[in-house]
């Protein structure tokens, strides 16, 4: 059964989407860019502010969506440039319990939506 996600807490979707769906115990969240949930602005200008951003946003959908960070089992991370790996990384580890990181795919494309640093989504489980 399918159940779509919704909260104030991250960015509203801006355009044709969901920021989350409940498909059996699995949640998959959209991608998240760093989006202020409030003002809809852009925050930061690094890549650590930018990540963190972006971190807190998809937290904020696997909350609603009765998940945490430590269930996430896959992500998938968009770089703008793949110099700033390292850099999001740092921030990205924070989020994750050592021993339990999910699996992960990272690649570095050529633009990203209101031209962000680092976009990111996720694979949960309830």
């Amino acid at each position: 059964m399918r159940k779509v996600i919704s909260t104030k807490a991250a960015p509203s979707a801006i355009g044709p989407y969901s920021q989350g769906n409940i498909f059996n115990n699995l949640i998959f969240t959209s991608g998240q860019i760093p989006l202020n949930p409030e003002t809809g602005d852009i925050v930061g200008t690094s890549i650590e502010e930018q990540t963190e951003q972006v971190l807190k946003n998809i937290k904020a959908i696997l909350e609603e969506a009765g998940s945490s960070m430590n269930k996430v089992i896959k992500t998938t991370v968009f770089l703008k440039d793949i110099k700033d790996f390292v850099a999001m990384n740092e921030v990205y580890a924070r989020y994750f319990e050592e021993g339990s990181y999910p699996s992960r795919s990272a690649v570095e494309v050529a633009r990203l939506p209101k031209d962000v640093l680092v976009e990111i989504e996720t694979i949960a489980y309830l």
